[in-house]
């Protein structure tokens, strides 16, 4: 180990859970992040089992708890408002643990950055190229500035220069859908959290309090197809799909609409040569369907910062990370590309997809639930 610090790109979940992480673990970290101001307004995220008891790893789950909303009903509807599938609470914590968390994005952010360190983000600065040996890694940003670092991690997201730097043959494909996220300025009312299913998409919605709601959709969409107005463009396709979903996209300021295009991209090659190493999206984006991408970046930031402290080694530390978490995200990315193209798929495909939410026993559907994002799935390494 030299005095040079870790280099973490990217501020975003992953980045400034390992930043805390490793400040907890004694090691100095600096977090270099491309925009002015990483907080994202306007987006929730859910935290499920797994990704608090790693949080609880690092000392933050309460906080996480009690700056969130706990969830544990919920079900799936179709557009008219009756029940696909309808979870019982009771059997959903006993399965998972503990209840899932809503927690407004900028919120967890706050709370990661300050357990990271108010000197340990340097914002404004984006990594564009890097060079490694065997003592460390010379990291050159946007303005022509170096600086030297004891090693790199890549936690710049799904477009991240790391991971074109380990495999530069990375290719991009538009899913074929697009998704919008907002947080509405009314609560639920004492409507129960719901994902709808439609016939080429879904509208799902969460507390984040007694006034807030953080809802999500998704849509069939060609690429690159912006509407003068997201909100209004949602109200029209949504007309007479049941309440609240009239009355959160009413409650929600038409400049709180994030639209995103789904895409994917290869899984790299590997996740960490030499010095340096890709955790989150960098390492494994992945389609929202099942509330992990967060989750997964969390559990990555601890397990990282674990096997730093266990090895002081960080090439060994970095392969090891590579072969501890590889095969259970691929696993999961594989999952959510799976049901993402269930949910935007066309009859009969999307009818079966239907059938199926139906169809399967509770105890068999939690215990796959359980396997993916239950507290027991959470695996420190």
């Amino acid at each position: 180990m030299t005095d040079a610090p870790l280099v973490i790109a990217g501020a975003g979940i992953g980045g400034l859970a390992l930043a805390a992480a490793l400040r907890r673990a004694g090691r100095r970290a600096l977090v270099l992040e491309e925009r002015d101001d990483p907080g994202e307004a306007g987006a929730g995220i859910s935290l499920w089992p797994n990704a608090l008891a790693a949080l609880d790893d690092i000392g933050l789950g309460n906080a996480v708890r009690d700056a969130g909303c706990a969830t544990s009903s919920g079900g799936i509807r179709r557009p008219d408002g009756r029940w696909l599938r309808r979870l019982s609470p009771g059997a959903v914590d006993a399965a998972l643990g503990e209840p899932m968390v809503a927690i407004h994005r900028a919120t967890l952010l706050d709370l990661l950055a300050d357990a990271a360190g108010t000197d340990t983000v340097r914002t404004g600065t984006a990594v564009r190229e890097m060079r490694r040996d065997t003592d460390g890694v010379t990291v050159t940003t946007a303005d022509g500035a170096t600086l030297t670092a004891d090693g790199l991690i890549g936690a710049d997201g799904i477009r991240s220069v790391v991971a074109r730097h380990l495999d530069p043959g990375l290719r991009w494909r538009y899913s074929g859908y697009t998704a919008w996220r907002a947080v509405a300025d009314i609560g639920l009312g004492g409507a129960e959290p719901a994902e709808t299913w439609g016939p080429d998409g879904e509208f799902g919605y969460l507390a984040l309090g007694p006034d807030r709601t953080y809802w999500f959709a998704s849509q069939l969409a060609a690429e690159d197809q912006q509407a003068d107005s997201e909100l209004d463009h949602l109200a029209d396709r949504l007309a007479g799909w049941h309440e609240p979903i009239g009355k959160l996209l009413a409650g929600t300021a038409p400049d709180a609409v994030l639209r995103h295009d789904i895409h994917d991209r290869d899984l790299p090659r590997r996740w960490a040569s030499g010095r340096v190493v890709l955790i989150g999206d960098a390492a494994h984006p992945m389609r929202p369907h099942l509330g992990q991408g967060g989750c997964q970046a969390i559990i990555d930031a601890v397990v990282l910062a674990r096997l730093i402290k266990a090895t002081n080694n960080l090439p060994t530390a970095f392969a090891r990370f590579d072969a501890a978490r590889r095969r259970t995200v691929t696993r999961i990315v594989r999952q959510s590309a799976l049901t993402g193209r269930a949910l935007h798929a066309r009859w009969p495909i999307g009818a079966a997809m239907t059938a199926l939410a139906r169809g399967v026993p509770e105890p068999l559907l939690l215990r796959q639930l359980a396997a993916v994002a239950g507290a027991n799935a959470y695996h420190p390494a």
